[in-house]
Formats: C-alpha cells, structure tokens, sequence
C-alpha cells in the first residue's frame, strides 16, 4: 500500500468529520472505532517497513507549484515510530474518556480526532511549509479541548499556552522562509534541499535560533517551559495526555528533523549552551516536583526533567544520545498517560488531588497498586522497564559529551525516585481516613486502557530493539548530515 501514509493523515479527519454528525454519546464509541482502524494502519505500515534511511509510504504531490511547495509525505524509521505512538496512545486516551460526560461529546472526540491529523502530518511532513502547516493543525483542536473543557481558570491558561506555541511558530515560520529564499535556482521548501545548503555559520547561528525557540517551547525546555505546569493541570485528563504524550514530541521531532540536520554550524555554535539549559531543566524539574502536593502539577514538572534529559542527549550528536531520546520519547508518551490516567482514576473516586488528602488506598486496591508501581518504576528507569533503556542511553550520550555534565544529568535517576516513590507512598500507603475508605479497585473499562500501557513498559525494556532497529539506519544517516 504505497499511499499508507496518505490514509493514516486523511482518516482521522474524515472520521472527525462524520463524528459531528452524531449527536448523542454513540460519538465516544465511534471515536474510539475509528482510532483503532487508525492503529491498524500504523501496525500494517510497521509490518510493510523495510528498515533502512529511506522514506517509505511516501505520497507526492504539487500543493503551490509556482513557489515549489510540495505536499510531500511518508515515513523513515523515525517518523514510522512517532506514527506507531500516535495511533496507539490516541484509542486508549479515547476509551480513558468513556466514564466522563462530556457536554457536547461529537465536538469533543472530533477535534481529538482532527488533532491526531495535525500530529501524524507534523511526523510525516517532509516540506517545510507543510510541516508548519500541521504543527498550526495540531494546535487549534487542542486549544479548544482545553480551554472550552478545561477548569476554572482554563481561559487565561490556555491564552498563554497559544500565545507562547503562536509566537515560537512565526520564529520557525521566519526561519523556514529565509532557508527557501536561499535555495538555488527555482526555490523549494523540500527537506532534501534545506539538508544541502552551506550557509555561513553567522547565518546557521540565528536561525538555530529561530527555530530552537519554536521548538523549545513546544517541548517544553526550560526556560521555555512556564505555560506547561498551568496548561496540564486545568486541562480535562485527555487533553493533557495528548500534550504529555504525544504532543511534546513535536519538539523534540522538529529538533531531529529540521534543525540539527539543517544548520549544523548553529548547533556546533550552541550546543553546550542548550545542554546546560536542558541540565538545568532536569534538576529544577525534579526539585519542583518533589515539592508538588497537586498529583497532576507533580507529574507536569516531572515531564520538563524528562524531556530536560532528551534534549541534553539528543544535542550531544551521538548515536546513544540520538537513540536515546527517540527510544524515550516512546516511553515517555506510555508512562505519562498511564501516570495521567491513574491521576484521573483517584480523583473521581475521591474529588481529590491533594497527596495530604490521601492515603490507604492500596488496601482496597490490588490491581490499581499493581499497574500504578509498574508505570511508577517504568518512570524512574529501573531495570527490565522501559525508562531503563532511554534514560541509560541518553545519560551515555552526555558523559561522553562531557563526563561532569553526564553527572549532574544523572540526577535525574535520583530526584526521580524521590519524587514518584515518595508520591506512591503517601497515596497508596498508610492509614486509609474519609477520603479514600471507600475506594473501589479497577473496573474492567480501566484495566482495558492500563493492560496494553503496561505490556508496553515491559515490552520496551525487555525487547527495544524491536523499536531502535526501525530507527537506526535513519539516525545513522542524520548523524552523517549533521557531521558532513
């Protein structure tokens, strides 16, 4: 099927579009069906994917012919990967949806759907007007996800998050024109093209930098990162586990994609100034986290230190630090949304998120404790899981950058422990009190959307080359662009 890739960008969008039709709560149940067809042709395309550093799946097409802007799609190993996250996380952040009522659910699971368009032509673009194109895509549905369902205060909260994501978009936007002005000849927006300049490295400096900070805020890497801690926690649960899940990815894609290859000189300019950016992103992250009481703010500030570590490895232009980060952009989106969906679990049975309020509930609780440790210990890499293999690699990548750098970062396996065992314990552990004695275990619809997130964290840790061997030879050609 070589217009794959083609199918997995319309589908989402026609679905979303026959979902506005439906009026009552059948738009859940058909959502949820059309994401699965969607992870079907994920799986199809993951079967068909022969690995090597060439597009697959790929569909072309003249979009604007007179300013050489092509809709030019499809899938080397890395956006193969993004895709296979996309359509996996999106049913099961869907079915997570199913014990909510949602005032006008069509509108609601069609915009899901429709933002899951943005997300798959962000990871299959490979023209740079299309790309910004769907990174402005996956914006607008989840800008009203949050702020018409979001909390009391989702109005000013989700103002700042557009406004950041719009400001860091024109940079990149900016930037993305000045390189197609200097393509020779006819000028064109093709990757192949941007990868071939040899501009000066004054000129690669600043737009390092054009696009850095659009992708910086998306991932969000401190300093970058203010509009996140707020947007995660007033927005409803599903909003959040597309941003955390999937969502931040954007970034840290366009940073592989489109910078590091593109202005190689503007990184070898910056790199140590980003790494300790990232680094220190990793530490306050972590300590912000330790002191969170909310559960949801807790696991918001655990994310930047995450996503801190995955920026560090990725601009130390090493294989680990490369393979790392893309190996734990995939653990990262499985831990997250289990983390989230555990979060929403205990505050409908309780109307809590405040750690104080809670305690005991482990008594009651044998299946929740079970999957809740896993994804818990999946989060602070322990061995055999599937943090374990990104968080090793990527730390790998910083030593070999620079050996101190390597020993700050690895504080990240400290402070993470810290801060989600201690946080396990006081919620599942102790006394029980009012709040949570009449908690109730797992009901059936829950263990559906925890079982395939925890076969996941095993999966990864125990198999990742089932993953990193889609991924390697397309690094390895990167890597070769980068250090020509």
């Amino acid at each position: 099927m070589s217009n794959l890739t083609l199918y997995l960008l319309l589908w989402p969008s026609l679905a979303g579009i026959l979902i506005l039709m439906l009026k009552d709560q059948s738009a859940k149940r058909a959502a949820f069906g059309a994401a699965l067809v969607e992870f079907f042709l994920a799986i199809l395309a993951m079967v068909q994917y022969e690995p090597n550093a060439y597009r697959q799946f790929t569909f072309d097409h003249t979009w604007i012919q007179n300013f050489g802007i092509n809709f030019s799609i499809g899938m080397d190993g890395i956006s193969l990967l993004l895709v296979f996250l996309t359509t996996f996380l999106v049913p099961l952040i869907i079915l997570s949806s199913f014990p909510h009522s949602y005032k006008n659910p069509n509108v609601f699971y069609a915009l899901i759907l429709f933002m899951q368009t943005g997300l798959i032509g962000v990871f299959t673009s490979f023209d740079a007007f299309l790309f910004y194109f769907f990174w402005e895509v996956a914006l607008i549905p989840i800008y009203f996800i949050a702020g018409i369902w979001g909390g009391d205060r989702r109005i000013a909260v989700t103002f700042k998050f557009f406004l950041y994501t719009i400001i860091g978009s024109l940079f990149m936007l900016v930037g993305f024109v000045y390189l197609y002005f200097q393509t020779p000849g006819t000028h064109t927006s093709d990757i192949n093209a941007f990868y071939q300049l040899n501009l000066s490295a004054t000129d690669q400096s600043w737009i390092f930098w054009f696009l850095f900070i659009a992708f910086a805020i998306k991932m969000p890497v401190f300093p970058f990162h203010t509009w996140q801690p707020d947007t995660y926690t007033e927005s409803p649960t599903q909003a959040t586990m597309l941003l955390s899940g999937i969502m931040l990815k954007m970034g840290i894609y366009g940073v592989i994609r489109w910078l590091l290859p593109v202005v190689p000189k503007g990184v070898s300019q910056w790199d140590t100034l980003v790494i300790v950016l990232a680094i220190i992103g990793i530490v306050y992250g972590a300590i912000i986290a330790i002191r969170q009481s909310d559960l949801k703010r807790l696991i918001a500030f655990s994310s930047i230190s995450h996503v801190g570590l995955i920026a560090a490895g990725i601009f130390t232009l090493t294989e680990h630090g490369m393979q790392g980060g893309i190996i734990q952009m995939l653990s990262h989106g499985v831990n997250v949304v289990g983390l989230f969906f555990i979060i929403d679990i205990i505050f409908r049975r309780t109307q809590t998120r405040d750690i104080a309020n809670l305690g005991g509930i482990t008594q009651t609780t044998p299946a929740l404790s079970i999957f809740f440790l896993i994804l818990v210990l999946g989060t602070v890499a322990l061995p055999l899981t599937n943090g374990f293999v990104g968080e090793f690699l990527l730390l790998s990548g910083v030593y070999q950058f620079n050996s101190w750098m390597g020993a700050i970062a690895g504080l990240t396996i400290i402070l993470g422990a810290v801060y989600m065992l201690r946080m396990f314990q006081k919620v599942m552990f102790g006394e029980q009190n009012s709040i949570t004695a009449t908690f109730r275990d797992l009901t059936g619809l829950e263990k559906a959307v925890l079982i395939p997130l925890v076969v996941m964290v095993f999966w990864i840790g125990l198999h990742p080359n089932t993953f990193m061997s889609l991924t390697e030879p397309t690094v390895g050609h990167l890597l070769g662009i980068i250090n020509r």
